[in-house]
């Protein structure tokens, strides 16, 4: 093995990471590599996020809940075990149904928005 190639990598546990308030009903914790990152978003029922699009590639993970994903201007129902695949720059949002949700989205590149301190980045 490339003694470089250990140098970057890296091995996490959900349990070890910081969880962050990101909004009512909303924690996230996250990994970034440097072409890579990957989030763990618990989210409360009821729990709307906003239609929005980003320029990065987004695959979502459903690991616990209901989601109805609102996509492109339809609506599509995700439980636990589906897997989503959002294009760069496709509108998307979520509304969590009757039971706490655990969504992993991961991002390529990364989000630095994400990574920045609150009110800063895009």
């Amino acid at each position: 093995m490339n003694p470089t190639d250990l140098a970057a990598f890296g091995h996490s546990n959900w349990a070890s990471c910081p969880v962050e308030q990101v909004a009512d009903g909303i924690t996230r914790q996250l990994i970034s590599g440097e072409r890579l990152m990957i989030c763990r978003l618990s989210l409360a029922p009821g729990v709307v996020t906003a239609v929005h699009s980003h320029p990065h590639e987004q695959m979502t993970l459903v690991e616990r809940g209901r989601v109805r994903f609102h996509v492109a201007g339809a609506d599509r129902l995700a439980v636990a075990g589906d897997v989503l695949l959002f294009p760069s720059g496709i509108e998307h949002g979520a509304t969590i149904l009757d039971e706490p949700a655990v969504l992993v989205d991961i991002f390529s590149p990364p989000r630095l928005d994400f990574l920045a301190p609150r009110g800063e980045g895009a």
